[in-house]
């Protein structure tokens, strides 16, 4: 049986801020139907790798790929199979939760039906239908990030990259999220999530890879990540923990 194609792949990536590495040499990929879990301590290179992938920053070395298009020689190719989560939700102020759905399904394209019905589905997935028709800039921040979700989940992209997606959620929140992103990986979508948050990473995530100083430090999945670590019962925080005190 053939493995899955990547729809996300780093090939020997590297970025530098001020002549210091921030990325360096970074080779993985993620494929359709699995979510992989980025670890690490802080400045390990997670949020810079994460936003390579979506554009914000160029690599100086290496390539990203998005469903096999280089996202520095085709960028709008690329940012179409794409959604991007970003740690600090951020959206139009003046816009209502739902006006700045429906302009995030028209950047994408989606018929008019057709994004109504999947606005009005994540919405109710939250419970968020009513507050959806108040102004961006006046919700909490829980309330901005399940937007962000709703937003990211839209147009059912091939790569769902997201930057902490359970900061500042309720534990039912939490669980809405699961429960959506584990919907789309079914559908053939794939995820590549960076988070501190190691017991949701843990049930969500197939795979992890832990960076440091922005190489990879260990990767694989839990079992492997706990043969690396030595602790054959171990949860991926006591794997980390382990790994972590031997960078």
């Amino acid at each position: 049986m053939s493995k899955p194609k990547p729809v996300l792949e780093y090939d020997k990536v590297s970025k530098y801020f001020n002549n210091v590495p921030a990325v360096d040499g970074l080779a993985l990929s993620v494929a359709a139907g699995e979510i992989v879990g980025l670890i690490g301590p802080n400045g390990s290179g997670k949020t810079t790798t994460i936003k390579m992938a979506c554009g914000l920053y160029r690599p100086d070395a290496g390539a990203v790929r998005v469903a096999g298009l280089d996202v520095v020689k085709d960028p709008t190719g690329a940012k179409r199979r794409l959604a991007y989560v970003p740690d600090e939700p951020v959206a139009y102020d003046r816009l209502t939760g739902r006006e700045f759905l429906q302009f995030v399904g028209e950047l994408f394209g989606l018929d008019r039906g057709y994004r109504e019905s999947r606005i009005d589905a994540l919405l109710d997935a939250y419970g968020l239908r009513g507050m959806a028709e108040g102004l961006y800039g006046t919700f909490s921040r829980g309330t901005k990030q399940k937007i962000s979700m709703c937003a990211g989940l839209l147009h059912e992209p091939d790569i769902l990259l997201i930057d902490e997606p359970m900061v500042g959620l309720d534990p039912q929140s939490i669980q809405t999220t699961i429960s959506l992103l584990e919907e789309y990986i079914k559908r053939g979508g794939a995820a590549f999530i960076s988070t501190h948050t190691l017991p949701v990473a843990e049930r969500l995530c197939g795979r992890f890879v832990m960076l440091a100083r922005g190489r990879v430090a260990a990767a694989g999945t839990l079992a492997e990540m706990r043969a690396e670590a030595g602790l054959p019962r171990g949860s991926l925080e006591d794997c980390y923990l382990s790994l972590a005190g031997k960078l």
